[in-house]
């Protein structure tokens, strides 16, 4: 569900009155005390400029905007530190797979959004490596938040501005497993503009179950929900992705207890020493008992679920690190 957006002018008869007073005169069924919840929690803008004083006085002319969405129905019923705490403390865990002085490599779970929002900048995996204290810590690229799997952050300017231009120019490794619905036919690339920019997705089929096939999605480039798009273009669309999926993936049987989309491989120069260093991280429990379950359901059907293949296209069962040669696959 789409965030709710208030956007309005303060008007003359409303010069000097605190921001939490004025949301809660401007904004339907939003009472003071959730007002000031919402500022707390980075989802109010004065004048494009995100503000956490609920007693800051307005002016009139001024432009307040509100983003009202699932971080306020989570977030505690109070404000201050105390209770972000307390909404910290609810967040699914992530695992920290290698860190060192110029990079922070994380396995972020579903349900974690990666960074700030307009609706809050706190309850984010950004936020939480930060507030460690550990020194600063640098975004570089994001995942969904319904999708799980690697990530890399940056631990100083130099080195976010150097793992920023691999990015940018794709010359990062990047592999997903996702789970399809119905037999993709075999490997393929796809090679589909998005948004009027060149999008590639290199597809390979790891196993197949009934009804469904295992498919590692390499990116060549990293558009904007990419592969979920892509795969949806075949009429092979990722299980459990009510936004782009349609009837086929909301009618299949068996479905999963979550987009069945992973970050399953991460590889890129290291922009300290300079060599390629490559990751991996099994599928997170809830899409591996799931995928159990397809697999003896269709054992039970009648089918081994085998494409021939001897299981050794899965991701490690630890996330590992290890150097290649001198140039990743983009």
């Amino acid at each position: 569900m789409s965030a709710q957006r208030e956007r309005f002018e303060v008007g003359p008869d409303e010069e000097g009155l605190r921001l939490d007073q004025l949301l809660a005169r401007r904004i339907a069924g939003l009472s003071r005390r959730r007002a000031r919840v919402l500022v707390d929690i980075g989802g109010v803008f004065v004048d494009r400029a995100r503000v956490k004083v609920a007693s800051r006085p307005v002016r009139a002319g001024q432009v307040v905007e509100a983003v009202l969405g699932g971080a306020l129905d989570r977030a505690t019923a109070g404000v201050g530190a105390a209770a972000r705490d307390v909404d910290a403390a609810a967040l699914p865990a992530y695992r920290i797979v290698h860190e060192d002085d110029a990079v922070i490599v994380v396995d972020k779970p579903a349900g974690l959004v990666t960074a700030p929002t307009p609706e809050s900048d706190r309850g984010n995996l950004l936020d939480l490596l930060t507030r460690r204290g550990t020194g600063e810590v640098y975004l570089v690229h994001r995942i969904d938040l319904d999708t799980s799997g690697l990530l890399v952050f940056a631990r100083t300017s130099a080195a976010n501005h150097a793992l920023g231009k691999r990015f940018a120019t794709h010359d990062v490794e990047r592999e997903y497993r996702a789970v399809v619905a119905g037999a993709l036919p075999g490997d393929v690339t796809v090679d589909r503009p998005l948004r009027g920019k060149r999008a590639v997705t290199h597809l390979r089929v790891v196993e197949r179950l009934d009804d469904a096939t295992v498919v590692a999605a390499r990116l060549e480039t990293g558009r904007t929900h990419q592969i979920r798009l892509h795969l949806a273009g075949l009429e092979h669309p990722v299980l459990g992705d009510a936004q782009h999926g349609g009837e086929r993936a909301r009618r299949w049987g068996r479905r999963p207890p979550r987009l069945a989309l992973h970050a399953a491989v991460l590889g890129f120069v290291h922009p300290t020493t300079g060599e390629v260093v490559r990751f991996e991280a099994p599928l997170p429990d809830d899409l591996a008992r799931w995928l159990d379950g397809l697999r003896g359901a269709g054992a039970r059907d009648g089918s081994d679920g085998s494409d021939g293949s001897d299981g050794s296209d899965a991701p490690a069962d630890a996330a590992a690190a290890s150097t290649a040669g001198p140039d990743a696959p983009t």
